[in-house]
């Protein structure tokens, strides 16, 4: 229930965060007595689609702390969390990145990354991971997660999902526009009913479409850092060893805020963030590190 509510929450406070930026600057007041302005639709868009986005990369990692319970290793309690943060350090001093914050959270096997830049991000493990796997299992999955802050996975997907957004605000308002003074032939200076319900629904529409894309994206990516965790182990075994382990566990739920940054994988092929893991490890047993 927490997980719901911040979810809501959060997505409630960018609306309106973003509302009245576009109140104060103008943009959103691109439907006049002379027809649509598209250049000032194109600001409002790009407000709308990246200052979204934005926002979410930039709270990324107190939201995943805390709808995860991560506990962040400060101190190391014990020899395995001297270890965890010593895996960590190794692999980030390896990758040529800034040492990330390490954290364990209560869960079945799962592990994530999330953080705005390089330098500063987020790598946390599952209690049900350490519980369940080998180190050397263990430390491949901590060299994926390693991997996508290296590769800037978090500024990349944010960047996909920006132009995802301004496009779906940008088309839904035309087609709008559109239905509105065209088919229905609202003379009015103003949009009317028409253009209200066609954008809200074109707006669904599109969003489902957009999500596709960003999954598509997100997928070829886990295939990058499954490749970089091999590299960074100086070999791929491990890290096929890890992925076929989490194929015989049920996944951990993470939340939506970070679960495109997270070890296992989604269900639905279209809208999935994670490639099935036979074909994760098909790609790294055919690579030629």
């Amino acid at each position: 229930m927490k997980r719901i509510i911040l979810f809501v929450l959060t997505n409630l406070a960018v609306v309106v965060v973003l509302g009245i930026v576009a109140s104060l600057t103008g943009a959103n007041r691109f439907i006049g007595a002379n027809g649509m302005n598209l250049g000032t639709l194109l600001v409002f868009a790009l407000i709308m689609g990246f200052g979204g986005a934005i926002i979410s990369l930039l709270i990324s990692k107190p939201v995943a702390k805390w709808s995860s319970g991560v506990r962040v290793i400060e101190q190391p309690q014990n020899a395995d969390e001297a270890w965890i943060v010593d895996t960590v350090r190794k692999f980030a001093d390896k990758a040529g990145i800034g040492m990330p914050e390490v954290g364990i959270f209560e869960g079945d096997p799962n592990a994530f990354a999330t953080g705005a830049f390089k330098n500063s991000a987020l790598v946390a493990v599952s209690t049900g991971l350490l519980r369940g796997m080998t180190r050397e299992e263990i430390e491949a999955v901590i060299g994926h997660e390693v991997a996508h802050i290296a590769n800037g996975d978090m500024v990349t997907m944010t960047l996909i999902q920006g132009v995802m957004n301004t496009f779906v605000v940008f088309i839904s308002r035309v087609v709008g526009y559109f239905v509105d003074k065209v088919i229905l032939k609202n003379n009015n200076d103003g949009p009317g009913m028409g253009y209200y319900i066609t954008t809200i629904v074109m707006d669904i529409v599109l969003g489902f479409a957009a999500a596709i894309v960003v999954a598509w994206f997100s997928r070829q990516r886990e295939f990058r850092a499954d490749a970089g965790a091999a590299q960074l182990m100086g070999r791929k075994q491990p890290m096929i060893n890890a992925l076929a382990r989490l194929g015989g566990m049920a996944p951990g739920e993470l939340p939506k805020s970070v679960a495109a940054m997270g070890i296992a994988g989604g269900i639905g092929q279209l809208f999935s963030t994670h490639p099935p893991i036979e074909e994760r490890i098909a790609a790294l047993q055919n690579s030629q590190s």
